[in-house]
C-alpha cells in the first residue's frame, strides 16, 4: 500500500487546545482517550502539519477536544529531551502515541513505549533502522510512513544540475547531527561523481552555524546549492531561504513549502499529506485496528515546484523541459 500525494496545503495555525495550561489539559485527558505526539522540532515550523494531523484524525471520526484529547511534546530541536519528552506522555497513559519530525523522535519513542501503539513518520528504510520487522507486516506495536527524503538528494542534485549546466562546483548543506547524514553525503557525492560535480559539504546544526555558513558562502566557486531534506532545516526554512536569497544562489530543497517561500525549487514528498495519513492511521488504531497490521506506508508521488518569480530575480532560464515536468510553478 501506498499513500497518495495530493497538493493540498493545510496553514491553519496550531489552535488553542495545543496550549492550554497544564492541569486542564490533565483534566481533559482523565476523561477522553489521550494520544500522545511527540515532535523533535519547533510547535512554529510545524503548525501545519499539526493541523494536518488533526485532519487525518477527523477523517476517521475523532476530533480533539471532543472524543479524544492530543497532549504535544516538542523538543524544538534539542534532541537530548526526546528521552523525557516521551516519558511524560507514557506516564498520561495515552492510547497511543506518533512520532515525528526527525528520526531522534522515533528511536526514543520505540525505546520507552514498547506497550503503547506507536505510528511514526520516518525519513530513511524503517527496517533498516529496525523499527519494523518489514513494510507489510510490521509486527509489534509500531507502523507508520516513510518519507524516502533519505534517498532523494541525489535526484535532486540531477534537477539542479540540469539547470545550471555549466556549473562544475555545488554545495551541499548538511546537518551533521541528523542520523542519516553520513549515508546521504555518500549517495549524493557518487551521484555528484557521476555528473562530473564537484560536491563541496557544508555542515550547520544551529542557527549560528546556518547564518555563518550562508554569509560565508563562496559564491565565485560554488555554482549552486542543495539543502538535504532535514527535518531540523525544515523547521529554520524561513531563515534558510531568506539567507539564500541575500546571497544569490541556486538553490535546490525538499518540501515544497520552501519554494512557497521563495526558494528557487523543490522536489519531494507532500509533507502536509503524510501528516494526515499519521493522524488517520492513529484514528484507526484507536478505533481497534492492531499497528501491526497496517503495514508501513510509502510515497507514490513527488511533488516537483518551481519558483519562477526567484529564477528571474537570479537572472536563470528554466529549461523548458524542467518546466514541463514541473508540478507546479509559482509565478
Amino acid at each position: 500500500m501506498a499513500i497518495g500525494i495530493g497538493r493540498r496545503e493545510f496553514v491553519v495555525a496550531l489552535g488553542s487546545a495545543a496550549t492550554w495550561p497544564l492541569a486542564a489539559r490533565a483534566q481533559q485527558s482523565a476523561k477522553l482517550p489521550l494520544i500522545g505526539f511527540l515532535n523533535a522540532q519547533s510547535p512554529e515550523a510545524f503548525a501545519p502539519y499539526a493541523e494536518a494531523f488533526r485532519a487525518g484524525l477527523e477523517e476517521v471520526g475523532f476530533v480533539d477536544g471532543q472524543n479524544v484529547t492530543i497532549e504535544y511534546r516538542w523538543a524544538r530541536g534539542h534532541y537530548d529531551l526526546l528521552p523525557s519528552l516521551t516519558a511524560e506522555l507514557t506516564a498520561l497513559n495515552p492510547v497511543i502515541i506518533t512520532a515525528t519530525g526527525g528520526d531522534q523522535a522515533i528511536s526514543a519513542a520505540k525505546a520507552i513505549t514498547q506497550s503503547i501503539p506507536l505510528v511514526f513518520l520516518v525519513g530513511g528504510d524503517p527496517v533498516q533502522l529496525g523499527l519494523v520487522a518489514s513494510f507489510n507486516h510490521p509486527g509489534g506495536t509500531i507502523t507508520g510512513i516513510t518519507m524516502l527524503t533519505n534517498v532523494l538528494d541525489a535526484k535532486r542534485l540531477g534537477i539542479l544540475r540540469q539547470t545550471l549546466p555549466q556549473s562544475k562546483t555545488i554545495a551541499f548543506l548538511q546537518n551533521p547531527n541528523f542520523p542519516e547524514a553520513q549515508n546521504k553525503q555518500q549517495r549524493t557525492k557518487e551521484a555528484a561523481e557521476a555528473l562530473g560535480v564537484e560536491l563541496v559539504v557544508l555542515s550547520a546544526s544551529s542557527e549560528t552555524e546556518i547564518n555563518e555558513v550562508m554569509l560565508n558562502f563562496d559564491r565565485q566557486r560554488l555554482n549552486g546549492l542543495l539543502v538535504v531534506g532535514d527535518p531540523f532545516f525544515n523547521s529554520h526554512r524561513d531563515q534558510i531561504v531568506a539567507l539564500v536569497t541575500r546571497i544569490e544562489v541556486p538553490a535546490m530543497y525538499e518540501w515544497r513549502e520552501y519554494a512557497t517561500a521563495g526558494g528557487l525549487m523543490s522536489y519531494g514528498t507532500n509533507l502536509p499529506a503524510a501528516y494526515r495519513t499519521v493522524g488517520a492511521y492513529a484514528g484507526r488504531i484507536i478505533k481497534g485496528e492492531k499497528a501491526a497490521d497496517l503495514p508501513v506506508l510509502q510515497p507514490t508521488k513527488f511533488e516537483f515546484v518551481i519558483n519562477l518569480k526567484t529564477a528571474k530575480a537570479l537572472g536563470l532560464i528554466i529549461p523548458p523541459t524542467l518546466l514541463a515536468t514541473a508540478d507546479e510553478v509559482i509565478e
